[in-house]
């Protein structure tokens, strides 16, 4: 069993939960409480839609934990784990790199 995947999934897993309930604390809290635009007619509309989406990530997250952990269950010398594994990690470092680009490493 590979112990860096294993790592990688409860970190995946850890960073989904904490996704959903400090999005859901912190910000989906105050946006509720503000002005929204009415999106189809209602601002309750346009935070379930951000609601939605918001936690879609958190489950994103736990896919990929669920899909880390069943790559450290594999034998190494299963011919898939290196590809999925080299796979997995260029996505993963694209999407930092692209969040970190456009938001220019700005946190607010």
């Amino acid at each position: 069993m590979n112990t860096y995947l294993v790592v990688a999934a409860g970190l995946s897993a850890l960073g989904g939960v904490l996704h959903s309930i400090l999005g859901e604390r912190l910000i989906l809290s105050k946006l509720a409480a503000a002005k929204l635009p009415e999106t189809l007619g209602s601002s309750v509309f346009t935070l379930r839609v951000l609601r939605l989406f918001w936690h879609l990530v958190s489950v994103a997250w736990w896919g990929l934990a669920a899909l880390l952990a069943l790559l450290a269950s594999m034998p190494a010398s299963a011919g898939c784990q290196p590809s999925l594994s080299r796979s997995l990690s260029q996505q993963w470092c694209h999407s930092s790199y692209r969040e970190e680009s456009t938001s220019r490493g700005v946190c607010s």
